[in-house]
């Protein structure tokens, strides 16, 4: 999915690379890949009750939005995204924003951008697309689910990256995030937006990137 407002991607105004995946498609007879992640976004945007606050993250519109049902709390605008596009999978190093829903799992107050709020990313149907796509092995697969069973949350150290998440732009240049989507993955908003994102969400919040 590729934006279509003012917002170019910083890899190719600045020509800085883009990394590219080397995965193979998996050999698996008789079966066709399917792109589970893009099948379970299809009816992520709806909320799971009617007092539930959930966040919407808009690749098309470059817009954060907080609501509490189907009642909009607060959108901000613009959001930069990553540097190589949003897709349904992500490879470690690509610079792309993944795709799907998510549950806000950890605050960082000290971080470099200001304030990180970090998402359950990659997520088990992000992994099981990664089998399927021979980006894991079954030994890669059965390990991601030992450390989820192990420590409650998806490893970061795979090939599908991680440390994705929501943050400021800390010291960096706001006429650059004005303008450009400059991140490695993650969704940054100025430092004074991601301070109210982080008083309207918390640990378990649903968060959509579509």
């Amino acid at each position: 999915m590729m934006p279509v407002n003012r917002r170019r991607f910083l890899a190719l105004a600045l020509g800085w690379p883009v990394a590219a995946s080397a995965a193979t498609t998996s050999a698996l007879p008789d079966y066709e890949p399917t792109d589970l992640v893009a099948t379970l976004l299809a009816r992520a945007d709806v909320p799971r009750h009617s007092n539930e606050v959930w966040v919407l993250v808009d690749d098309k519109d470059a817009t954060l939005s907080v609501f509490r049902g189907h009642a909009l709390v607060e959108r901000f605008a613009p959001v930069s995204l990553g540097r190589g596009g949003a897709r349904t999978h992500r490879i470690r190093g690509g610079n792309v924003t993944p795709l799907g829903e998510f549950r806000i799992n950890r605050f960082n107050f000290e971080s470099q951008w200001h304030i990180f709020i970090g998402i359950d990313y990659p997520t088990p149907p992000h992994a099981r697309m990664a089998l399927e796509k021979g980006i894991y092995s079954q030994a890669d697969y059965e390990a991601y689910f030992d450390h989820y069973r192990r420590y409650g949350s998806p490893p970061q150290d795979t090939a599908l990256g991680g440390a994705i998440g929501i943050h400021g732009i800390g010291r960096g240049d706001p006429d650059i995030h004005g303008n450009f989507h400059w991140t490695q993955g993650c969704v940054a908003v100025t430092n004074e937006q991601i301070e109210r994102v982080a008083e309207l969400v918390g640990v378990g919040t649903r968060v959509v990137i579509r």
